[in-house]
C-alpha cells in the first residue's frame, strides 16, 4: 500500500504545471513568480531558488537554498535597494550599482520584469520571433536574451525557460509558477 502511495506522490510531483499566460496589459500588472536561477560569472557557477514579488513601485527578490531557506533578499523601491545575504546587510540609491557592488555583476530589474513577460522595453532592440510572434531572441542595452520555452503554445504564453547574457555573465531563469496580483 505505501508503495502505491509513493508512486502516485511521484507521478503528481511530476505533473506539468497548467500554461500561464499574459494578462490585459501585464507591465502594469503585479505579480510574483517562483522559480530558478543559475548564475555563471568570470567562470564561477552558482544556482538558487527564486522568488520574485513584482509591484508597481518595488521589487522583492529571495534566492533560496536546496531546503528553501532565504540565502540573500534583495528589494528595492523608489527611494532606495538593500541587499541582505545572511548577517551582512548592505544598501544604495539603486538596485544595479548595489548588486554590482555585493555580486559583482548587475541585473537591470526595471527590464527583467517586461523581459519574463516575453515583452520588449520601448527603445532601442533586435528581435527575433517564432510562428506564433513570441520572443525568441531578443538583444536590448547590451544584453542577449533567448527564451527557450514557453508555458503552452498559444501567442500569450508566458516563457518558462530563458538564457539572459552579456559580456561574462550568464543567467539561466526557470519560472514555475507565476501569480498575478499577490496579496
Amino acid at each position: 500500500m505505501i508503495r502505491y502511495w509513493l508512486m502516485a506522490l511521484l507521478l503528481t510531483g511530476c505533473a506539468t504545471m497548467p500554461p500561464l499566460s499574459r494578462p490585459v496589459q501585464p507591465e502594469a500588472v503585479p505579480f510574483a513568480m517562483n522559480g530558478r536561477i543559475s548564475v555563471k560569472h568570470n567562470g564561477a557557477r552558482d544556482s538558487a531558488g527564486l522568488r520574485w514579488t513584482h509591484q508597481d513601485t518595488s521589487d522583492e527578490i529571495l534566492l533560496l537554498t536546496p531546503l528553501g531557506q532565504t540565502a540573500a533578499r534583495i528589494y528595492r523601491d523608489d527611494a532606495h535597494a538593500t541587499l541582505d545575504n545572511g548577517d551582512k546587510h548592505y544598501s544604495d540609491t539603486d538596485v544595479e550599482s548595489l548588486m554590482q557592488q555585493v555580486l559583482g555583476w548587475r541585473l537591470q530589474l526595471d527590464h527583467l520584469h517586461h523581459w519574463v513577460l516575453g515583452l520588449t522595453v520601448p527603445g532601442d532592440e533586435m528581435l527575433e520571433r517564432d510562428t506564433l510572434g513570441r520572443l525568441t531572441v531578443l538583444r536590448q542595452d547590451g544584453w542577449e536574451v533567448r527564451y527557450m520555452a514557453y508555458s503552452g503554445d498559444k501567442a500569450d504564453s508566458l516563457p518558462v525557460r530563458m538564457k539572459l547574457s552579456r559580456a561574462n555573465l550568464e543567467l539561466i531563469l526557470l519560472i514555475d509558477e507565476c501569480e498575478w496580483n499577490p496579496k
